[in-house]
């Protein structure tokens, strides 16, 4: 079995039919599907029962993107895992053209592809993530139009979004898969850091496209989704940052306040779309609870970076070098412009 796809399901029943009608339909046919249900109660299961080609990995409860994951990969057998959102379609040649090019680029421990918004098509959802000085992040390109995007010289990126991307088995053997403790949201700028921590590379299938309903999943912008996102981005920059960002955090994490805040009063870029289902108050409540188990959970944080450097291969400088070629501006992370 080359290629496992890992999707996890939580009441997504109305997008199911959809993402796995665009498997069935792929020119490249060794792989199989692991669906991991987190406790549905919309039908799902049932629906899934009777999808002969899907191995259905059905839990009790609610366990996350992170944790949901995990709970597939004692059943996957592929030599490269291919994590997948609900809430996407694939073009028919999408997972050939992927695992072409991970086999191209054997030093490469996660390929990344063409995220395509499926409300509007020409426009990017991902190609690849770029990452704040403090940690956040969030799909390269995102919004723009794919015909204004130049090509990259060479193919590499940062790391991918989780939302599609394929791991290769053996980084994942070396490094470990999600960590369950992120719940959902940032997991996969967790985990992408460890694999180039660990020196594996990240490499971009620009011609392998996806279609992606962007926050369908996971529900639009809300102050839980804002305190998952405040938490896990601390989570996963005191678990993978460089030591001289780590010294910067607390002063880059009040730049983003300040950018967050004007954001948020003015009700431009994403503060309009947090203010449509939450107050201001319980915008800045989600922030500061973020922060606040963040800073709790700091001794676990600090045992786990111990574990993530033990695997270290990259340097200091070379880390560096890399987050400032994919850096994020905080205008760009929460689309409020200049």
């Amino acid at each position: 079995m080359r290629v496992s796809i890992i999707i996890v399901n939580w009441n997504g029943l109305v997008h199911l039919p959809e993402c796995l009608d665009s498997l069935a339909a792929q020119s490249f046919k060794d792989f199989e599907v692991i669906v991991v249900d987190n406790g549905s109660s919309d039908g799902s299961v049932a629906y899934l029962e009777g999808r002969p080609e899907v191995r259905l990995v059905a839990l009790k409860e609610n366990k996350g993107f992170a944790d949901g994951n995990n709970a597939a990969l004692p059943f996957a057998r592929g030599e490269y895992l291919v994590t997948l959102n609900n809430d996407t379609k694939a073009e028919p040649d999408w997972l050939e053209k992927l695992v072409s090019v991970a086999e191209a680029h054997p030093d490469a421990g996660m390929v990344g592809c063409r995220i395509l918004s499926y409300q509007e098509p020409e426009r990017v959802d991902s190609l690849g993530m770029a990452v704040c000085l403090d940690g956040m992040s969030r799909g390269n390109s995102r919004g723009r139009r794919f015909a204004e995007v130049s090509p990259a010289a060479a193919p590499e990126i940062l790391f991918p979004s989780a939302c599609v991307a394929l791991y290769r088995r053996a980084m994942i053997d070396e490094i470990g898969f999600f960590d369950g403790d992120f719940f959902a949201y940032c997991e996969d700028t967790d985990l992408g850091l460890r694999g180039r921590v660990a020196g594996w590379r990240a490499v971009l299938a620009r011609d392998a496209v996806v279609y992606h309903k962007y926050s369908m999943t996971g529900g639009a912008l809300s102050p839980f989704k804002l305190y998952l996102v405040e938490r896990n981005h601390f989570y996963a920059a005191l678990k993978n940052l460089p030591f001289p960002l780590l010294l910067l955090l607390p002063v880059t994490t009040l730049m983003r306040y300040f950018t967050q805040a004007r954001v948020v009063i003015g009700a431009k870029g994403t503060g309009g779309e947090f203010l449509t289902s939450g107050s201001k108050k319980e915008c800045v409540l989600a922030v500061a609870r973020g922060t606040r188990d963040a800073v709790a959970a700091l001794p676990q944080l600090l045992a786990k970076r111990a574990q993530v450097m033990r695997h270290r291969k990259v340097g200091t400088f070379e880390m560096l070098r890399l987050l400032r070629r994919y850096r994020l501006t905080f205008h760009e992370l929460l689309d409020a412009g200049e």
